[in-house]
């Protein structure tokens, strides 16, 4: 019995390999061939555009049989192509260029709204082409790269776009337009919606406790400016944010301030808290609570500096001096208008003679200063709104209620009556 198992399983095999050598023999010389006709269509052809390419043009027209109306047609148009590529480069550097403000600023709070919409597809279940968030960024020529998730409800609170214009602007080669940016990283703001709100909420409060360095969340989207950052250098990159992502922004960026990064920012509706009093109709009353808090808050800063003594290169306010982001406010938003107070203030000061005192005052915040003195030593945390420097755009424009107000849809209109202040910490 088992001598006929062998035997059987002896003249199986020996079927297998005849049956092997039987496919060689027939399909190795098929391969040559193959391979052979392969090669000899490459040469010919290859002999074909040489020949060709040595004709000249009348003689490749006439060997087309074309209608000669045809073909200046075509021709025609074909210069016409050109042209509008050529147009449509120029027009990007144009538009690009820190000259055209309002391209930019709009640009930037379009990529921003770009986040709210990716938040709100995911809410809403909305994919492929339901999908409403990517028309905000694909009309400027934007690639999303990567959602910035929140790690507690899972929410897109941010978002990372590469700049990705036509290959047709240079002949098929994308080309770096001056004053664009190949990266741009953006925060949305609050949304009240269920899903969200929330820990939406949670991070507002942290804001106003001066912790939202002490967040996950802002340790995520941190990240991912520090890598973009290291991958590609500060120029290339962008910081985009609208109300409590204009306050992630602004944290993130004066961060990488303090590191030597100056990251070109653009902060739509920032938080600012502190009691209104840009909304006090009297000037002359207005000015004057800004004077005494000035002083008062410069004596409370001499006593915090008699403990804790430092020098001018160890201050941090000196260290951001020289970034100077781009703050986008309105004055009937009662959550970022003091910027506009913060700003102008510091102006009227030098210009009555207290700017020493002014300079000392704008470094810190009377909550901090009582804190250090009353604390026993204990530093508080620095105020997410104190900035040594600013490129500042005031929507005067008249706004119908807060919400539109503090929108970030504002900041894209053409027909806004803005006006625009730099300011520079000296």
């Amino acid at each position: 019995m088992g001598l006929t198992n062998d035997i059987w399983a002896g003249t199986t095999v020996l079927s297998y390999v005849n049956m092997v050598c039987a496919t060689l023999r027939h399909s190795i010389p098929k391969s040559i061939v193959y391979c052979q006709v392969r090669e000899a269509k490459r040469s010919l052809l290859d002999f074909f555009y040489t020949e060709l390419g040595k004709l000249e043009q009348k003689r490749l027209s006439a060997l087309l049989n074309e209608d000669p109306a045809v073909m200046e047609r075509r021709s025609a148009l074909a210069k016409r192509l050109e042209l509008y590529r050529s147009a449509q480069a120029e027009i990007d550097t144009v538009a690009w260029s820190k000259n055209n403000a309002h391209h930019r600023r709009s640009v930037a709070a379009s990529l921003v709204e770009g986040v709210y919409i990716l938040e709100r597809d995911r809410q809403e279940k909305r994919e492929g082409s339901q999908a409403l968030a990517p028309p905000w960024w694909e009309f400027f020529h934007f690639k999303l790269v990567r959602k910035l998730i929140d790690d507690v409800d899972f929410c897109i609170f941010g978002a990372i776009y590469e700049y990705k214009p036509p290959s047709s602007h240079c002949n098929g080669s994308i080309v770096s337009i001056d004053g664009n940016p190949r990266y741009v990283i953006a925060f949305r703001g609050t949304i009240t919606k269920p899903d969200s709100f929330t820990r939406d909420f949670e991070l507002d409060i942290h804001i106003m406790r001066n912790g939202l360095h002490q967040t996950s969340r802002f340790e995520i989207g941190m990240q991912a400016v520090r890598n973009m950052v290291a991958t590609v250098g500060a120029s290339n990159v962008w910081l985009a944010g609208h109300s409590l992502g204009a306050a992630m922004a602004m944290l993130a960026g004066k961060t990488m301030a303090k590191m030597g990064n100056f990251l070109e920012a653009f902060l739509f509706n920032p938080p600012y808290l502190s009691a209104p009093i840009e909304r006090i109709k009297d000037k002359k009353v207005k000015h004057g609570i800004r004077i005494a808090g000035s002083v008062i808050t410069a004596g409370l800063a001499l006593a915090a500096r008699g403990k804790n003594p430092r020098s001018r290169s160890e201050d941090p306010f000196s260290a951001l001096s020289a970034w100077t982001p781009s703050l986008c406010v309105n004055p009937a938003d009662h959550l970022c208008s003091e910027y506009i107070g913060y700003f102008e203030h510091r102006k009227k000061m030098e210009e009555i003679g207290a700017g020493a005192i002014e300079r000392l005052a704008t470094q810190h915040s009377l909550g901090g200063l009582f804190m250090s003195v009353v604390g026993k030593g204990v530093e508080a945390a620095e105020p997410l709104h104190l900035l040594p420097s600013a490129n500042l755009t005031v929507n005067l424009s008249p706004s119908n209620d807060f919400k539109q107000a503090h929108g970030i849809h504002q900041w894209w209109r053409p027909d806004l009556n803005l006006k625009c202040s730099l300011y520079k910490f000296k």
